[in-house]
């Protein structure tokens, strides 16, 4: 077991470091403060870090660290580390590793004993669920489904009967062809369209697929689908029934037993009954 107390430790740290989606001005004073502290910031793109260094006035050394150079960029942080170095990651917008590649990184300085730490700030995703109008209650952050839209549908078949709120990102190039997908495959369901978030032309499109479907066209920003779970009440799994009852048949009868989990899943305690019979 590891077990980190991060405000305990006096030693070389990884902060993963949330950077605004949009607006400057969501940068946090404590993100702030971890990137004055850090020895050094290793970025997704050294270019665009160093706009936002320069807007708070930020001086520390940058270094790549992307998808495609993990192999060299995640030892050259370990080293760092081991030198006593704290080290900051950013990504271009956002939270460091929500749909950009970078648990390899993080399990690979946990492994070599150091501690991560993260930093609140800016998300896309929830900023676009808790003013979709949609539930917030229980959802599922899928991220960036396949840019092939075959693929793409298989995904949304496999979320069809999904029963909370989803939450996609998409690009503008693809909204479209994600939209007909989604409503071919989950329904015209009401759904949550978030672009531009916290930039001057922030948007909310709220309404039906097809309705936002046709409003679409031309749309430009990075994308935030917000998605209305299935309301289609499923037919309970028998065997999980069965299980369950000869799970209570160790401290009741079975008609009690029956009884109990036929009420819970809304079932006919008689049918389950001869079920539980057969199975005997």
């Amino acid at each position: 077991m590891d077990r980190q107390k991060s405000f305990e430790n006096e030693g070389p740290i990884l902060y993963l470091v949330p950077t605004p989606i949009g607006n400057l001005q969501e940068m946090t004073p404590r993100a702030l403060d971890v990137l004055r502290q850090a020895d050094a910031i290793a970025a997704e793109d050294t270019r665009n870090t160093q706009k936002l260094l320069n807007a708070y006035d930020i001086h520390k050394p940058l270094f790549s660290h992307y998808e495609h150079n993990q192999d060299t960029s995640i030892p050259k942080i370990i080293s760092k580390l081991k030198d006593g170095q704290t080290i900051a990651v950013v990504s271009d917008a956002g939270y460091p590793l929500i749909s950009d590649p970078g648990q390899g990184l993080v399990r690979a300085v946990l492994d070599a004993g150091y501690p991560v730490v993260s930093v609140s700030g800016a998300n896309a995703a929830l900023n676009a669920l808790v003013a979709s109008g949609l539930s917030a209650r229980h959802y599922l952050f899928y991220g960036f489904l396949d840019h092939k839209s075959s693929k793409r549908r298989k995904e949304l078949e496999t979320l069809a009967a999904f029963p909370y709120t989803m939450i996609f990102y998409e690009a503008p190039h693809r909204i479209h062809d994600t939209l007909v997908d989604l409503l071919e495959v989950l329904g015209d369901r009401q759904i949550c369209l978030a672009r531009e978030l916290t930039k001057m032309h922030e948007e909310y499109l709220r309404g039906s697929v097809s309705e936002i479907i046709a409003a679409s066209e031309g749309l430009k920003g990075e994308m935030v689908i917000v998605a209305d779970g299935s309301h289609e009440k499923q037919a309970p799994d028998v065997e999980q029934m069965v299980e369950e009852v000869r799970c209570l048949q160790e401290t009741m009868r079975m008609k009690a037993a029956v009884k109990q989990v036929a009420e819970r899943y809304g079932y006919s305690k008689n049918v389950l009954y001869q079920e539980v019979l057969k199975r005997k």
